[in-house]
């Protein structure tokens, strides 16, 4: 069965692209190739449009100049070893490097007041939390991310794969929000009481709310994370194939990490509320109406309090944010 795809400009580079049979096609980068036995060489399809037929290599690669990261028509299953020591260790550098800006972020948010949740003394109140989840934590989600990328691999048009990043950051949230969440909800308690070690918190929460209160928040974390990875991956995987086409090859590391920290930062900006309401309901008393985890019920308590500063993390009682 043929299928016909154009590509981004004028012709295929031929170093990139080798025409095998009319029924096949070479992709040099990957190596993947597809062939018919006893075909020859023959010369390229035409500049405007690729063919392929039987399971051929369809689109250039992210590092053709004529392409925007467009991945070759197959696509090997995700290493499961790689994703989870790869996704496992960046999460857990990312958490633990970053982790006094994520407490001071919690404490702004927190209902007492920046100052009241304890200002900028321990700031590394619940660093054990984060240390015990953020590798299987973040594990779980690339893991996740990678496979179903694979799964939902199609043969279509370019402007599905945002789509699929979508829809592979999503699953992935989904799972790993159910290691996520207890170790949030035990470490934005200690974040903002830092006087209390981290495990006595824990220890309440299972005596006071049992399994439950440690899952508190799991619905408003997942609506939060969602639209943020719908925003962030979709955006770091465009900006990393648009580097790589401008350059013409794949980009580097500390470049993938600059599009990474802008796409983050854009994804963060658009879901500061949905954060706060999350913030809001882990930190809650038991048995109180913000702790039942209506996202909605918790954003109208912090409007009616602080108003728009309030759901934008910049309470009044934190003196920075009336210079700004």
């Amino acid at each position: 069965m043929s299928r016909e795809i154009r590509p981004d400009h004028s012709s295929p580079d031929p170093a990139l692209l080798q025409a095998r049979s009319p029924e096949s096609y070479t992709c040099s980068c990957f190596g993947l190739t597809s062939r018919d036995p006893g075909s020859q060489p023959r010369q390229a399809p035409p500049p405007t449009w690729l063919r392929a037929e039987h399971g051929a290599v369809t689109r250039l690669c992210s590092v053709s100049s004529y392409s925007v990261n467009l991945l070759c028509g197959a696509m090997d299953p995700p290493g499961f070893t790689a994703s989870l020591v790869a996704g496992g260790v960046a999460g857990a550098s990312v958490d633990l490097i970053l982790f006094p800006l994520d407490t001071i972020k919690t404490r702004l948010q927190s209902p007492q007041g920046f100052n009241k949740a304890g200002g900028f003394r321990g700031i590394y109140a619940g660093v054990p939390s984060a240390a015990i989840g953020s590798f299987p934590n973040a594990a779980a989600f690339f893991i996740t991310y990678e496979y179903v990328k694979w799964l939902v691999h199609s043969e279509s048009s370019s402007y599905l794969t945002p789509v699929k990043h979508m829809l592979a950051a999503s699953a992935g949230e989904v799972v790993a929000c159910l290691i996520r969440v207890p170790s949030e909800v035990v470490k934005q308690r200690a974040q903002v009481s830092a006087s209390t070690r981290t495990f006595k918190i824990f220890s309440n929460i299972l005596r006071e709310e049992g399994i439950q209160g440690l899952y508190r928040g799991y619905k408003s974390t997942v609506l939060r994370e969602i639209p943020f990875s719908l925003v962030q991956f979709p955006l770091w995987e465009s900006l990393k194939a648009l580097w790589s086409w401008r350059q013409d090859h794949v980009v580097d590391s500390w470049q993938s990490a600059v599009c990474g920290a802008f796409a983050g930062g854009c994804a963060a900006a658009v879901t500061t509320p949905l954060d706060v309401a999350k913030t809001r309901i882990m930190l809650a008393k038991a048995g109180s109406s913000t702790a039942r985890g209506n996202v909605l019920s918790a954003l109208h308590g912090v409007w009616r309090s602080q108003g728009l500063a309030g759901c934008l993390v910049c309470p009044s009682s934190f003196p920075l944010c009336q210079t700004v």
